[in-house]
């Protein structure tokens, strides 16, 4: 069965007919707190405008349930419409794809690029949620949320039930998705295709997802209260409100528990490469038989360089039957920049040629492991019983830092909670890469042209271009060494860096904040002039030409929401009503003369 909005999943997913159809007086509503005044705590007045099914598309593409057929393989079970062609790889990735024989309830996560030439009613408010959220957490990708059951049912000519509920979204929220599957999914399977329409009508009464508001979500008769973090939380803290609710929920892309980051993070911190070497966006692979650990473990090695926004690919759970298995496996160029999380043995061999593969062992004996862990060569990696590990054509930059080490190995004899250390293990991390980044920014920030050059009457100043060389210069007396204990090449470190995917997305990213805060400059300037004296010098033509520019400037002050001072664009608003009216009439019916109040 297939329920879902009115989208289309690139071009797997087709729209469902009779969503429209079903009953909406027994929705129950969503709740909202609002936050005080500042980034993401007004209200939207566009809310009120969304049509039918436009608040659940904001939230889910659809929600499937795939089964396993004697003769077809696993297939898509549909009541309403089917899904096209291309629905193979959401078929398999919704299944387990090695040997392990998982019984009971498996949890695990799959990632797939968005259809190309989409258009989305929805777009300002996915615009929104995209801006004001954190590096981590922005849009790019559908990703698919699986809850698996496999249990033993002598009735099934198989002797297995084993079925599927999966959550097709483009957020990136996943540890709040696998607990929105752990309510839905028992009842799924106890209640069948009825609760799931009831799911269905009570995300179409949430709230659209908005980075800053703390929601309150009805589904199935359990309240999750979700504060979704935004680019303006300073990093690494948890700004979860306390609730009396049945759940609450922080969304956040640190899903992944201490017991899977011990076997083998420490090793990486240990050898002072693991981290580092994600910076560059290099290609991965990540093996284990349990799709719980290989997905969240993918998942997990791209927030490890957070606040830096991994701007490469991964896929958390890849198969021999994704669209892009024959262009990520290929041995005719080199491997991609990616970061696979594989489970089938076969992928042993084919990716056998790549730079880094992990190899993870038994999560209930990590504490252990990670004491007998070492990096590897990968000419070590031969067979396909090859140990735990992390096997690696590199060489690290950085030295070994023991003093982690120590303090997680400690924390295992110790028996500390695993929340507590994997707090530790993540901000070890952030400090790490904020140590790196600072130099970065620290340098950017001196490209910024000085207030004093911003002319109103002059189009505003460009940035300066960033010079490797005046980058690498500053290294010696401002560099990473004045907060980090660290030792090593520093510096050809930072040269592999700037030749990265993530550096390229990391600059663009900066130098569009600082060219949209030189336009807020600009703009505040034009509002500090006195229009009504400087048109007394200019012709009616060159007068329209002001009024025009500036309502351009409004225009794009507005969409692209710069920065600007409280009352700025209010001010504007007002200096270009003022110059209309002092135009003739005709001119001023031309140009939209604003009614008198």
């Amino acid at each position: 069965m297939a329920l879902q909005g009115p989208e289309e999943l690139g071009e797997q997913v087709e729209e469902p007919e009779d969503l429209d159809d079903q009953d909406a007086s027994s929705i129950s509503p969503a709740e909202e707190i609002t936050l005080p005044p500042g980034p993401g705590g007004e209200e939207e007045p566009e809310e009120a405008l969304l049509l039918p099914w436009d608040r659940f598309s904001a939230w889910l593409h659809c929600i499937c349930v795939v089964g396993f057929d004697l003769e077809l393989g696993q297939a898509v079970e549909v009541r309403h419409t089917g899904l096209r062609s291309p629905k193979t790889s959401i078929c398999y990735l919704s299944f387990p794809d090695s040997n392990s024989g998982c019984l009971g309830d498996t949890q695990f996560c799959f990632r797939f690029r968005q259809g190309s030439n989409r258009k989305s009613s929805l777009g300002c408010f996915l615009e929104t949620t995209d801006r004001d959220a954190p590096a981590c957490l922005k849009q790019g990708h559908y990703y698919g949320y699986v809850y698996f059951r496999q249990v033993r049912d002598k009735s099934l000519k198989r002797g297995y039930f084993q079925k599927s509920l999966v959550l097709i979204s483009k957020l990136p929220y996943v540890n709040f998705f696998h607990s929105l599957l752990k309510i839905m999914a028992p009842e799924y399977f106890e209640k069948q295709e009825p609760c799931l329409e009831a799911a269905c009508n009570d995300i179409d009464r949430w709230l659209t997802p908005h980075p800053g508001r703390i929601l309150t979500l009805p589904i199935m008769g359990v309240v999750i209260k979700v504060r979704i973090p935004t680019c303006y939380d300073k990093p690494g803290t948890s700004q979860l409100v306390q609730s009396t609710q049945v759940m609450t929920q922080k969304i956040t892309h640190d899903q992944t528990p201490l017991l899977m980051l011990l076997c083998p993070l420490p090793v990486f911190c240990s050898q002072g490469g693991g981290n580092r070497r994600r910076v560059f966006g290099q290609s991965y692979v990540v093996g284990q038989v349990s799709n719980t650990n290989v997905t969240f473990y993918s998942s997990s090695l791209c927030s490890c360089i957070s606040p830096l926004r991994y701007c490469s690919d991964f896929r958390p759970y890849f198969t021999i039957h994704d669209s892009e298995f024959k262009e990520y496996t290929t041995r005719t160029q080199a491997p991609p920049s990616v970061i696979l999380g594989v489970t089938n043995p076969f992928f042993a061999k084919t990716l056998q040629h790549w730079p880094h593969i992990i190899r993870i062992g038994d999560m209930k004996q990590a504490g252990e492991m990670a004491k007998q862990m070492k990096v590897k060569k990968l000419k070590n990696l031969k067979t396909l019983d090859s140990k735990p590990g992390v096997y690696t054509a590199y060489k690290p930059y950085l030295n070994k830092d023991e003093d982690i080490i120590k303090q997680l190995q400690k924390g295992v004899q110790q028996k500390r909670p695993s929340a507590a250390q994997n707090a530790i293990l993540r901000r070890y991390f952030l400090e790490l890469t904020q140590s790196f980044i600072i130099p970065l920014e620290r340098y950017v920030a001196s490209l910024m042209p000085l207030q004093k050059s911003i002319s109103p009457w002059k189009s505003p100043p460009q940035l300066r271009p960033f010079i490797q060389q005046d980058f690498m210069k500053t290294l010696e007396k401002a560099g990473p060494q004045l907060t980090s204990r660290l030792k090593g090449d520093w510096i050809g470190l930072y040269r592999h860096f700037l030749k990265s995917p993530n550096f390229d997305g990391w600059f663009r990213n900066r130098r569009r904040e600082m060219t949209q805060k030189l336009e807020a400059l600009h703009l505040e300037a034009l509002c500090e002039e006195d229009l009504q004296q400087r048109i007394q010098k200019h012709t009616e033509v060159e007068t329209v030409d002001l009024v025009l520019k500036l309502k351009d400037k409004l225009s794009q002050a507005e969409r692209e929401q710069l920065p600007v001072r409280p009352g700025t664009l209010l001010k504007l608003r007002a200096h270009i009503d003022a110059v209309i009216l002092a135009l003739p009439e005709d001119l001023q019916g031309i140009l939209h003369k604003p009614s008198t109040p």
